[in-house]
Protein backbone atom coordinates (compact mmCIF):
# COMPACT_ATOMS: atom_id res chain seq x y z
CA UNK A 1 0.00 0.00 0.00
CA UNK A 2 1.34 3.10 -1.02
CA UNK A 3 1.67 5.96 1.74
CA UNK A 4 1.17 9.57 0.97
CA UNK A 5 1.89 12.85 2.71
CA UNK A 6 -0.84 15.41 2.33
CA UNK A 7 -0.25 18.96 3.86
CA UNK A 8 -3.20 21.08 3.38
CA UNK A 9 -4.55 24.05 5.32
CA UNK A 10 -8.21 23.69 3.82
CA UNK A 11 -10.29 20.88 5.93
CA UNK A 12 -13.13 20.80 3.81
CA UNK A 13 -10.43 20.09 1.06
CA UNK A 14 -8.32 17.51 2.68
CA UNK A 15 -11.83 15.79 3.82
CA UNK A 16 -12.51 15.16 -0.25
CA UNK A 17 -9.02 14.05 -0.74
CA UNK A 18 -8.60 12.16 2.16
CA UNK A 19 -11.83 9.96 0.88
CA UNK A 20 -10.89 9.61 -2.48
CA UNK A 21 -7.12 8.11 -1.61
CA UNK A 22 -8.11 6.12 0.78
CA UNK A 23 -10.32 4.63 -1.64
CA UNK A 24 -7.92 4.01 -4.10
CA UNK A 25 -5.86 2.12 -1.32
CA UNK A 26 -4.14 5.21 -0.57
CA UNK A 27 -2.31 5.40 3.36
CA UNK A 28 -2.49 9.30 4.45
CA UNK A 29 -0.57 11.28 6.57
CA UNK A 30 -2.35 14.57 7.03
CA UNK A 31 -0.44 18.05 8.39
CA UNK A 32 -2.86 20.84 8.53
CA UNK A 33 0.36 23.90 8.91
CA UNK A 34 3.66 23.99 7.39
CA UNK A 35 6.18 23.20 10.13
CA UNK A 36 4.55 19.92 10.90
CA UNK A 37 4.43 19.06 7.01
CA UNK A 38 8.11 19.24 7.02
CA UNK A 39 8.93 17.91 9.92
CA UNK A 40 7.13 14.77 8.37
CA UNK A 41 8.28 15.06 5.04
CA UNK A 42 11.52 15.28 6.08
CA UNK A 43 11.53 12.08 8.51
CA UNK A 44 9.40 9.92 7.12
CA UNK A 45 9.10 7.70 4.18
CA UNK A 46 6.47 8.66 1.58
CA UNK A 47 6.16 7.50 -2.06
CA UNK A 48 4.33 10.69 -2.74
CA UNK A 49 3.85 14.06 -1.04
CA UNK A 50 1.00 16.47 -1.97
CA UNK A 51 1.86 20.28 -0.51
CA UNK A 52 -0.19 22.94 -0.86
CA UNK A 53 1.79 26.14 -1.41
CA UNK A 54 0.12 27.91 1.23
CA UNK A 55 0.08 27.28 4.37
CA UNK A 56 -0.03 28.79 7.55
CA UNK A 57 3.85 28.41 9.05
CA UNK A 58 6.27 27.49 6.22
CA UNK A 59 4.79 27.24 2.55
CA UNK A 60 4.88 24.50 0.76
CA UNK A 61 7.17 26.05 -1.57
CA UNK A 62 9.40 26.17 1.56
CA UNK A 63 8.72 22.38 3.10
CA UNK A 64 9.68 21.26 -1.00
CA UNK A 65 13.14 23.05 -0.97
CA UNK A 66 13.97 22.17 2.81
CA UNK A 67 13.79 18.71 1.53
CA UNK A 68 15.00 18.72 -1.22
CA UNK A 69 18.20 20.57 0.50
CA UNK A 70 18.20 17.30 2.63
CA UNK A 71 18.88 14.90 -0.29
CA UNK A 72 14.95 14.10 -0.29
CA UNK A 73 13.68 12.19 -3.32
CA UNK A 74 9.52 11.87 -2.60
CA UNK A 75 7.99 12.79 -5.64
CA UNK A 76 6.16 15.63 -4.60
CA UNK A 77 2.93 17.31 -6.55
CA UNK A 78 1.91 20.80 -5.78
CA UNK A 79 -1.76 22.20 -5.02
CA UNK A 80 -1.77 25.60 -5.43
CA UNK A 81 -4.12 28.69 -6.72
CA UNK A 82 -0.89 30.37 -8.32
CA UNK A 83 -1.97 29.77 -11.62
CA UNK A 84 0.82 31.60 -13.59
CA UNK A 85 3.48 30.31 -15.44
CA UNK A 86 6.22 32.01 -13.62
CA UNK A 87 4.88 30.34 -10.70
CA UNK A 88 4.99 27.07 -12.19
CA UNK A 89 8.38 27.76 -12.88
CA UNK A 90 9.41 28.53 -9.53
CA UNK A 91 7.87 25.27 -8.13
CA UNK A 92 9.22 23.21 -10.42
CA UNK A 93 12.59 24.95 -10.33
CA UNK A 94 12.36 24.10 -6.30
CA UNK A 95 12.21 20.41 -7.14
CA UNK A 96 8.15 19.45 -7.33
CA UNK A 97 7.35 16.86 -9.79
CA UNK A 98 4.27 17.63 -10.76
CA UNK A 99 1.89 20.66 -9.94
CA UNK A 100 -1.86 21.15 -10.02
CA UNK A 101 -3.94 24.57 -10.04
CA UNK A 102 -6.81 24.91 -7.62
CA UNK A 103 -9.87 23.84 -8.83
CA UNK A 104 -8.96 20.86 -10.02
CA UNK A 105 -10.60 17.19 -10.53
CA UNK A 106 -10.35 14.69 -7.59
CA UNK A 107 -9.99 12.50 -10.13
CA UNK A 108 -6.96 14.22 -12.05
CA UNK A 109 -5.80 14.52 -8.25
CA UNK A 110 -5.90 10.83 -8.16
CA UNK A 111 -4.58 9.98 -11.46
CA UNK A 112 -1.33 12.08 -11.13
CA UNK A 113 -0.63 10.25 -7.58
CA UNK A 114 -0.97 7.25 -9.07
CA UNK A 115 1.65 8.08 -11.91
CA UNK A 116 4.17 9.39 -9.20
CA UNK A 117 3.49 6.55 -6.65
CA UNK A 118 4.77 4.47 -10.10
CA UNK A 119 8.16 5.94 -10.63
CA UNK A 120 10.94 4.22 -9.41
CA UNK A 121 12.78 5.07 -6.31
CA UNK A 122 15.66 7.32 -7.05
CA UNK A 123 17.59 6.83 -3.68
CA UNK A 124 20.42 4.48 -3.61
CA UNK A 125 20.42 3.55 0.21
CA UNK A 126 24.09 3.37 0.90
CA UNK A 127 25.33 1.83 4.44
CA UNK A 128 24.57 4.11 7.38
CA UNK A 129 27.65 4.35 10.22
CA UNK A 130 27.06 6.14 13.64
CA UNK A 131 29.99 5.00 15.76
CA UNK A 132 30.72 1.23 15.45
CA UNK A 133 26.97 0.89 14.76
CA UNK A 134 26.75 -0.01 10.73
CA UNK A 135 23.28 -0.45 8.84
CA UNK A 136 23.26 -1.70 5.28
CA UNK A 137 19.43 -0.66 4.05
CA UNK A 138 19.74 -2.66 1.37
CA UNK A 139 20.71 -5.90 2.68
CA UNK A 140 18.50 -5.76 5.71
CA UNK A 141 22.21 -5.87 7.86
CA UNK A 142 23.36 -4.65 11.21
CA UNK A 143 26.80 -4.36 12.27
CA UNK A 144 27.78 -3.55 16.19
CA UNK A 145 31.42 -3.46 16.11
CA UNK A 146 31.74 -5.70 13.20
CA UNK A 147 30.16 -8.35 14.38
CA UNK A 148 26.51 -8.55 12.85
CA UNK A 149 23.47 -8.23 14.81
CA UNK A 150 19.85 -8.90 15.03
CA UNK A 151 17.02 -7.10 15.12
CA UNK A 152 13.17 -7.40 14.33
CA UNK A 153 12.25 -5.97 11.47
CA UNK A 154 10.38 -2.96 13.33
CA UNK A 155 13.37 -2.24 15.34
CA UNK A 156 15.61 -2.44 12.07
CA UNK A 157 12.71 0.07 10.37
CA UNK A 158 13.14 2.01 13.74
CA UNK A 159 17.42 1.98 14.14
CA UNK A 160 17.47 3.00 10.48
CA UNK A 161 15.24 6.25 10.39
CA UNK A 162 17.30 7.35 13.84
CA UNK A 163 20.24 6.74 11.82
CA UNK A 164 19.29 9.22 8.88
CA UNK A 165 18.88 11.47 11.23
CA UNK A 166 21.00 11.71 14.13
CA UNK A 167 21.39 14.07 16.54
CA UNK A 168 17.76 15.06 15.63
CA UNK A 169 14.62 14.87 18.85
CA UNK A 170 11.48 12.87 17.50
CA UNK A 171 8.39 12.77 19.89
CA UNK A 172 7.05 8.84 20.14
CA UNK A 173 4.02 10.53 18.25
CA UNK A 174 6.27 11.57 15.46
CA UNK A 175 8.13 8.01 15.41
CA UNK A 176 4.66 6.61 15.32
CA UNK A 177 3.70 8.71 12.63
CA UNK A 178 6.99 7.90 10.87
CA UNK A 179 7.72 4.15 11.26
CA UNK A 180 4.62 2.07 11.89
CA UNK A 181 1.99 1.98 9.72
CA UNK A 182 0.24 -0.62 11.17
CA UNK A 183 -2.13 1.59 12.69
CA UNK A 184 -3.25 -1.19 15.46
CA UNK A 185 -0.10 -1.74 16.95
CA UNK A 186 1.19 2.21 17.20
CA UNK A 187 1.33 3.13 20.88
CA UNK A 188 3.61 5.00 22.61
CA UNK A 189 4.65 1.07 24.56
CA UNK A 190 5.31 -0.10 21.21
CA UNK A 191 8.07 2.52 21.17
CA UNK A 192 9.03 1.87 24.12
CA UNK A 193 9.20 -1.88 23.98
CA UNK A 194 11.31 -1.25 20.56
CA UNK A 195 13.85 1.31 21.82
CA UNK A 196 15.24 -1.12 24.67
CA UNK A 197 15.85 -4.02 22.12
CA UNK A 198 17.32 -1.68 19.89
CA UNK A 199 19.47 -0.35 22.82
CA UNK A 200 20.50 -4.22 24.15
CA UNK A 201 22.22 -4.05 20.50
CA UNK A 202 23.97 -1.10 19.88
CA UNK A 203 24.85 0.32 23.75
CA UNK A 204 26.65 -3.42 24.26
CA UNK A 205 30.04 -2.37 25.31
CA UNK A 206 29.67 1.02 26.26
CA UNK A 207 29.81 2.51 29.46
CA UNK A 208 26.54 1.33 31.30
CA UNK A 209 25.66 5.10 32.00
CA UNK A 210 25.27 6.07 28.16
CA UNK A 211 23.13 5.10 25.91
CA UNK A 212 23.50 5.91 22.37
CA UNK A 213 19.57 6.46 22.39
CA UNK A 214 19.31 9.58 24.53
CA UNK A 215 15.78 9.69 26.00
CA UNK A 216 14.75 13.56 26.76
CA UNK A 217 11.65 13.21 29.62
CA UNK A 218 8.50 14.85 27.95
CA UNK A 219 10.63 15.42 24.77
CA UNK A 220 11.37 12.36 22.79
CA UNK A 221 14.08 10.57 21.72
CA UNK A 222 17.49 11.54 19.46
CA UNK A 223 20.59 9.14 18.36
CA UNK A 224 24.20 10.63 19.12
CA UNK A 225 27.37 8.92 18.42
CA UNK A 226 29.51 7.53 21.85
CA UNK A 227 31.98 9.76 23.62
Amino acid sequence: MAKVLLVEDDRDLTSVIREWLEAQNFELDIAYEGNQGCEFLNSGKYDVAILDWDLPGLSGIDILRSHRENSGVTPVLMLTGKGQVVDKETGFDSGADDYLTKPFNIRELGMRVKALARRPATFVSATLKIGDVELDPQKHLVFKAGKEAHLLPKDFELLEFLMRHPGEIFSSDALLAQVWKEKKDATSEAVRTSMKRIRQVIDAGLDEDFSMIQTMRRVGYRLRTPE
